[in-house]
């Protein structure tokens, strides 16, 4: 498990990546990692990118934190964690420098990364949209690299109200209450939300309408013996069978207010049982009420003919998983070497507009009579310049002969690349998925019913009777 927090650094960026550094807390050094730039010329290489940009947000740089639980990860996976974080945030863009600090009870990373990015020169937009995506990144590391992870509806402690209700024996009610109201809310039509309602394990009676129908709908928890009625008086006005209906229409109507109105014919909604999951007809709730027993059989039918219609037969669908698979796979492989690519090209890139932009104070050094007063006024410049040629003969490039707006089309060329590797590998994967998910509730539908030896024929007869 992972917790993340970001801020923005305005002023003293050499300060902040000289904190995060300390060997006292990243085990003499040795757990320090950068990209696009050097730790100790960091704040130099942020300035650069920056006196690039024509935006006017006077943040310098993001300092990123990821916290792990004491005792969950080593210092090596986590700070391998870090990196990985990075990469997949930055996509090769920003420069950055991760560390992890050892010294406290539970190791944590921090990143440093330049505000303004070292491709198009634009500025990083920090806000709830792109702090949701670094916790999701993480979260799907964590899993990845077999830690924990916070999952939504977590648990949480009883409020007050919520102990004193319980005292009182009205917790229940307001239970009922707000299992109704999440159904509205998931309910596309008022037989959708009594269906939801039965769903969380209530009886229900008197929900039809019409000259014959009971007056009061009404719902019995499986845990208490009487009915309680859908009325003003017991629950509320807003929870009568008629409000219900009402609340239901009125959110369709507010749907529609937003809807751009498309002249495009109307088609009856139908629903697709093959999206849904069998319900587990073995618990206590099902066991204790024969109606809702028969609701919910009547139900996995549903699903299991709907996966069975779509998929044409088992074997078929096996066909289609393999199918899927393979493209997801071999989709997947090249996206990780295109993003190889696409880290090695942006340093490539970054570090030839370096040297480019500062050559000329490297000349005019060469040629200056007083070296130290040169020096002196321009040593942001040549170290800039002296670090961008030695990168790029790192990575076995001539730094004269250098173009750089060929580097720049040929980067993004690459990156679209990335971006259509990355759609085509989204889609197999939930394709995949899909078909998976419906291959285990033939299955599971089957082994809850082993005299279906024919199970084409046995779905098509019993939907047909529904």
């Amino acid at each position: 498990m992972a917790y993340t927090k970001i801020h923005a650094i305005t002023a003293t960026v050499n300060k902040a990546v000289e904190y995060i550094c300390n060997p006292a807390k990243t085990d003499e050094g040795i757990l320090i990692s950068s990209y696009g730039c050097s730790p100790e010329t960091a704040a130099y290489d942020f300035k650069f990118a920056l006196s690039k940009t024509s935006q006017s947000s006077p943040n310098k740089a993001y300092h990123l934190i990821q916290s792990f639980l004491p005792g969950e990860v080593s210092y090596k996976e986590a700070h391998q964690i870090g990196v990985e974080l990075a990469d997949k945030l930055l996509e090769g863009k920003y420069s950055y420098v991760v560390t992890t600090h050892i010294d406290k009870g539970h190791v944590h990373n921090h990143i440093i990364f330049c505000a303004a990015d070292n491709i198009n020169h634009e500025k990083y937009h920090d806000c709830k949209k792109t702090y949701y995506n670094i916790r999701n990144l993480s979260d799907t590391l964590c899993r990845e690299h077999e830690l924990s992870v916070i999952t939504p509806g977590e648990k949480r402690g009883k409020t007050y109200k919520e102990w004193q209700a319980g005292k009182n024996g009205s917790a229940w009610k307001e239970q009922l209450k707000s299992d109704i109201d999440e159904a509205i809310k998931n309910a596309e039509t008022y037989e959708d939300c009594i269906d939801l309602i039965r769903a969380k394990g209530y009886e229900i009676k008197g929900e039809d309408f019409g000259e014959k129908a009971h007056k009061f709908i009404s719902f019995r928890p499986l845990d208490r013996e009487r009915f309680i009625r859908g009325s003003a008086k017991s629950l509320g006005s807003e929870y009568t069978k008629e409000r219900i209906k009402e609340r239901i229409e009125e959110k369709a109507l507010v749907k529609d207010k937003k809807r751009v109105p498309f002249p495009v014919r109307k088609k009856p909604i139908v629903k697709d049982y093959s999206r849904k999951n069998l319900i587990d007809t073995t618990e206590e709730k099902f066991t204790q009420s024969p109606g809702l027993k028969h609701w919910a059989d009547i139900q996995n039918l549903k699903i299991a003919a709907a996966s069975y219609s779509q998929a044409g037969s088992i074997t078929e669908l096996e066909k289609q998983i393999a199918a899927k698979s393979t493209l997801a796979k071999t989709a997947r492989e090249s996206l990780v070497e295109t993003e190889r690519q696409l880290k090695d090209f942006g340093q490539v890139l970054k570090y030839a507009e370096q040297y480019k932009t500062n050559h000329i104070y490297h000349v005019r050094y060469q040629k200056s009579k007083d070296k130290d007063a040169y020096l002196r006024r321009h040593e942001t410049e040549l170290i800039l310049h002296d670090g961008a040629e030695n990168m790029l003969k790192r990575f076995g490039i001539n730094p004269k002969n250098i173009d750089v707006e060929k580097l720049r089309s040929d980067y993004n060329a690459l990156y679209s690349k990335k971006q259509t590797l990355q759609k085509t590998y989204k889609a197999a994967e939930k394709e995949t998925a899909d078909l998976n998910r419906k291959l285990d509730t033939l299955n599971q539908y089957l082994a809850r019913n082993p005299g279906q030896q024919v199970v084409d024929k046995k779905i098509d007869k019993d939907t047909q009777s529904l």
